[in-house]
């Protein structure tokens, strides 16, 4: 990476930029070493790595490394992806059809034919709670009882409407996010139909589920959802693809 970048024309000398060099080429380290260890490993005082914080514009080592680690990380996998390969085609959803036959749509598109007076309580957090919105909203407008709730909701919104829950829908990119594997768990032991949405490798989520939906995570290591990635939307495609599924069994149904 560059580090003229994170510099941006602030005036450091040969040592400091030997310093921040290190940090930026041991990002995933520098907290374990903190400043004596970065120090010693540069032969140099913890001062000089002080004064370059303030210098970059920080309020100390701790803040540099925090605001610092995204930036590098999010370069790191940009100069890692294969942009002109045809073999890892992004914009496709091929893959939709790979990951889930229309058996498995079918299957969820007959539970919404048949879940008329008990809800749906849908859960996700951070950008999956987006996408949760989106279902809970469609869901409404078919005529469905639905309920939303995401990492900053009591849990007692959840616990306390067991009864009538019939499906508890989740979206969990990485399929191991501990509180909607709680929430799983706890339909689970209360007998609750559950249904996630998670990506393509085993996860706990999955296993946890009586009906699993995968989706392709084009980038598995960017937890930080920078990079281009047609995990969400692909997930909005399928679920309007069992909707469709769901209004052709209606009509057979008439």
């Amino acid at each position: 990476m560059n580090i003229k970048n994170i510099i941006n024309n602030k005036k450091i000398n040969e040592v400091e930029s030997r310093v921040l060099t290190y940090i930026i080429e041991h990002i995933d380290d520098v907290m374990n070493m903190g400043v004596r260890g970065i120090a010693k490993n540069n032969y140099t005082s913890t001062s000089v790595i002080m004064r370059l914080t303030k210098k970059l514009g920080y309020t100390g080592f701790v803040d540099m490394r925090y605001k610092l680690y995204p930036q590098i990380k999010s370069n790191m996998l940009l100069t890692s992806l294969d942009i002109d390969s045809e073999k890892n085609d992004l914009f496709s959803t091929a893959h939709l059809k790979q990951f889930n036959d229309e058996h498995l749509l079918s299957s969820f598109a007959k539970k919404l034919t048949q879940l008329d007076d008990k809800f749906f309580f849908i859960y996700a957090t951070g950008f999956s709670a987006i996408i949760a919105e989106y279902i809970h909203k469609k869901l409404l407008v078919l005529g469905k009882k639905s309920m939303l709730a995401s990492g900053s909701d009591s849990a007692a919104v959840f616990e306390n409407n067991l009864n009538h829950i019939g499906i508890f829908l989740a979206v969990s990119k990485s399929g191991h996010t501990e509180q909607v594997l709680n929430k799983a768990r706890i339909a689970r032991e209360n007998g609750i139909f559950v249904v996630s949405f998670t990506n393509e490798l085993l996860n706990p989520l999955a296993e946890l589920s009586n009906i699993n939906f995968k989706i392709e995570d084009n980038n598995k290591i960017d937890d930080l959802n920078i990079l281009p990635n047609l995990f969400f939307p692909n997930l909005l495609i399928l679920f309007e693809a069992i909707t469709y599924k769901y209004h052709k069994m209606l009509i057979i149904k008439k």
